[in-house]
């Protein structure tokens, strides 16, 4: 009666173990689920500002022009 009474005891321990790894598992998911929204999101913005920037804009400019201006 006592080892089933211990076994008792262990099975219920896993079974608390595995339902906080469950539930570990569901908030790591949601966060990888929001940063790759973020990345997305990040991306679409970094080629937005790319269209919008001449692709030769900073070839035409010298050192001099990045002087600040009480130079």
């Amino acid at each position: 009666m006592h080892a089933t009474q211990d076994t008792d005891r262990r099975f219920e321990a896993l079974e608390i173990k595995v339902s906080y790894t469950e539930d570990l598992l569901e908030q790591l998911n949601m966060t990888i689920y929001r940063q790759q929204q973020r990345i997305d999101a990040l991306v679409q913005q970094l080629a937005d500002l790319r269209q919008r920037t001449p692709e030769d804009a900073g070839a035409n400019r010298s050192a001099r022009d990045e002087l600040p201006p009480h130079y």
